[in-house]
């Protein structure tokens, strides 16, 4: 039985107050997790409404499984509880650490259905969010990220010229307040990229369910395509806000 895994990268988040800042960057697992934080500023709160609305002036051109991920985010974010009924079903397709979905090949996974029960507690006892937008310039810059790696095969949040998540959003625009980025490698419908991220199998700090529940952000940009090893990857930028160039 020919099994596939998918790859769960440990997620980066950026925290700022729009001035200078500094790098602080711990490795786990040789994977990256960076956090940049001014030290001499304490968190700015959540954007307003009109700073979010800056993103949305130019709305991004999407694609159909970018568009879902993007609903599917907002379906677990404005009610988790309803959601977690979704993650439950997943529960009778487990054997052991292979995920048998039907119709589909066998995922061999690292952890089994333990992360599932947990994602099902948290999503049951989770706050309700609002729903997240959608940038244009962030999703230009999610693209990138996707147009550098796929045909290489690359993982990672680092690009092949060494630009990492803060680079990339900023080509566009520039991010406010904090900013995060999510990379899924291998499900090919929104509703598993979202799902996976929520599961986060293989991950210990569950970082992408984290992203994804982080009230802090309010805005994001979503890019998928092909991808050499994984046969497709997305990657999902969020922002506390974002002001479009």
């Amino acid at each position: 039985m020919r099994l596939i895994r998918f790859l769960a990268l440990a997620p980066v988040t950026f925290l700022a107050t729009f001035s200078a800042t500094l790098l602080i960057s711990p490795v786990v697992d040789s994977r990256l997790v960076r956090e940049i934080i001014n030290p001499n500023s304490k968190l700015s709160e959540p954007p307003t409404a009109t700073l979010v609305a800056l993103a949305a002036a130019k709305p991004a051109n999407l694609t159909a499984i970018e568009r879902g991920i993007v609903a599917e985010t907002n379906r677990a974010r404005t009610n988790p509880a309803a959601y977690a009924a979704q993650i439950q079903k997943l529960r009778r397709y487990y054997k052991g650490k292979i995920l048998e979905l039907p119709g589909q090949t066998p995922i061999l996974t690292k952890e089994g259905v333990k992360p599932v029960d947990e994602t099902i507690r948290f999503l049951k006892s989770a706050k309700r969010l609002p729903s997240i937008g959608v940038s244009r310039g962030m999703s230009l810059a999610a693209k990138d990220h996707v147009k550098d790696q796929g045909p290489k095969g690359a993982t990672g949040h680092y690009g092949s010229n060494k630009s990492d998540p803060s680079t990339r959003v900023n080509r566009y625009g520039s991010w406010q307040i904090t900013m995060g980025e999510n990379i899924s490698y291998g499900p090919n419908t929104a509703q598993q990229v979202v799902m996976q991220l929520l599961i986060d199998d293989g991950v210990p700090d569950r970082g992408h369910r984290k992203n994804i529940f982080n009230p802090a952000y309010r805005i994001s940009g979503v890019a998928c395509g092909p991808h050499k090893t994984y046969r497709i990857m997305c990657v999902i930028d969020y922002a506390g806000g974002y002001k479009e160039r």
